[in-house]
């Protein structure tokens, strides 16, 4: 039962969202072997703001080996300490070149 969502910022009409959905909802049913009734696609707006606390950090960051198509991109943001004086939020490692889109399309 493959459900997609799709965070994106503010400011998208619904007419993208919908054509969104259903490209996602064809490309899922031809490469997942899924059932379109299987199939689900919610969009969920989050601010520029808030991006890196809700979206890169958690799902990206701490997720590095599960992002099949990962960003062009870092984000900064503050560093925790443990009170042992220990990194609690080390920096993510860029991502290794030989594994970009365009070196595999090469």
């Amino acid at each position: 039962m493959p459900h997609v969502v799709v965070k994106h910022r503010p400011g998208k009409s619904e007419r993208q969202k919908t054509e969104l959905a259903e490209a996602i909802t064809r490309d899922v049913v031809n490469h997942l072997d899924a059932a379109e009734e299987e199939v689900s696609v919610a969009f969920e707006e989050i601010t520029p703001g808030d991006w890196a606390e809700r979206v890169y950090r958690p799902e990206i960051r701490d997720k590095w080996d599960q992002v099949y198509r990962k960003p062009g991109y870092e984000m900064e943001w503050p560093v925790l300490r443990h009170q042992d004086g220990g990194n609690a939020t080390p920096r993510p490692q860029r991502a290794d070149p030989r594994y970009t889109i365009n070196a595999l399309r090469e």
